[in-house]
């Protein structure tokens, strides 16, 4: 795939995934509530990790999509989607507002069940396309 070509599909994925981002996070931030700890981008990180480990074993053990689709799904659309920027923002505002044990607990949940959300989404995967 041509370089220009590549940056396009990229740059559609992603934009389509900060789009996702936005709405699915705003959505789960609303309905839980709450005015402190972020739901939503929790729901947006891990969701995320899953769909790349489902995603990322089918193009490992699969070949299943092609260039094209491979960098618009893993590259952009999940790029967009996936907020661990703003992860690390929103636990230093935690730490910052002397809330350490939501700190604490946002991090620990994301990084200890994100990983495990692609080691889940890979044994899906796995399972459905054995």
């Amino acid at each position: 795939m041509e370089t220009l070509l590549r940056l396009c599909v990229i740059g559609a994925g992603g934009c389509v995934g900060s789009v996702l981002r936005y709405l699915v996070s705003g959505f789960v931030q609303d309905r839980s509530g709450s005015i402190v700890f972020p739901f939503g981008t929790t729901a947006v990180n891990l969701s995320g990790c899953f769909a790349i480990g489902l995603l990322s074993w089918l193009v490992e053990a699969r070949s299943l999509f092609a260039p094209e689709t491979r960098a618009f799904l893993l590259i952009g659309l999940l790029g967009g989607f996936t907020t661990f920027s703003t992860f690390g923002n929103e636990t230093l505002a935690l730490l910052r507002s002397g809330r350490l044990e939501f700190a604490m607990l946002y991090a620990g949940v994301q990084v200890v069940v994100g990983v495990g959300m692609v080691w889940l989404g890979r044994i899906v995967a796995l399972g459905i396309w054995r």
